[in-house]
């Protein structure tokens, strides 16, 4: 049963195509990985499931229900640009995402707290954050500011979690123990995960399927006059076979000259 339904999706700024025609069925728990050139909609896609932005036409629902036109604590997010809270220490921002992923005023009764200050310390160990607990952000540098801000987004348990590139900013190794504490922590939660990503090996390591923004329409005189769309989505699972290649819609306008290829 699909969780998140995307149909026929458009976005369009000032009148330029960004996106359109998409559409894509994500059942619950999955963890969908979304790959393509700069500049083809991949982070205005998730601005749209985050409810930030509106489409220009077409619909996405979560669970059945539309979006409500604004965003709210089902779903978490983190950016290409790291964002925390700087008025709270590192283990702070951890039980302030879990007290506001629990309720609309972020309260937590004694007990509760307790609890949670247990999880983020564990959560800290575990992503080697521990010793700088009691820090502000500030101090921390731009990678471990980008683990924290990714286990502050896991802490909140959104039923969807969006994800900007969330690795840019580590070295090789530390990515990989973010990468075994995401995928621990979704699984966990049951969490469905839209990931963007220019590591195609990433991408496929962590996703259950992979889907591929491009432009399938390219007018080499006017290179922005059409949207991207998802051209395909492979399955992660299973040796990456593409189970679902983008078919043109009846009422699609007639493809545009080919793209030009370089010379020699």
């Amino acid at each position: 049963m699909s969780h998140v339904a995307v149909e026929n999706l458009f976005l369009t700024y000032a009148g330029r195509p960004v996106l359109e025609r998409v559409s894509l069925s994500v059942a619950e728990g999955e963890f969908v990985s979304i790959v393509g050139a700069s500049g083809c909609g991949k982070s205005s896609f998730l601005r749209l499931l985050l409810d930030q932005e509106r489409p220009t036409r077409g619909s996405i629902t979560v669970a059945g229900q539309p979006l409500k036109g604004e965003p709210d604590r089902s779903r978490g997010i983190v950016f290409q640009r790291y964002s925390v809270f700087p008025h709270m220490t590192v283990r702070g921002n951890l039980i302030a995402a879990e007290a506001l992923g629990a309720n609309l005023f972020g309260l937590l009764g004694p007990r509760a707290r307790r609890a949670a200050r247990a999880r983020a310390d564990a959560a800290l160990e575990r992503i080697g954050l521990a010793h700088v607990a009691d820090a502000w952000p500030s101090a921390l540098s731009g990678g471990m500011q980008q683990r924290l801000a990714i286990a502050q987004a896991l802490a909140a348990r959104p039923r969807v979690l969006l994800l900007d590139e969330p690795f840019g900013a580590l070295d090789p190794g530390t990515r990989t123990a973010m990468h075994d504490f995401l995928d621990e922590m979704r699984h966990a939660a049951g969490m469905t995960v839209f990931m963007v990503s220019h590591d195609l090996a990433e991408a496929f390591k962590l996703g259950d399927r992979v889907v591929v923004f491009d432009k399938p329409r390219w007018d080499p005189h006017d290179p922005a006059a059409y949207g991207a769309t998802i051209t395909y989505d492979f399955d992660a699972r299973n040796r990456g076979i593409p189970y679902q290649l983008q078919q043109e819609t009846p009422d699609a306008a007639p493809p545009a000259p080919p793209r030009p290829q370089p010379a020699g």
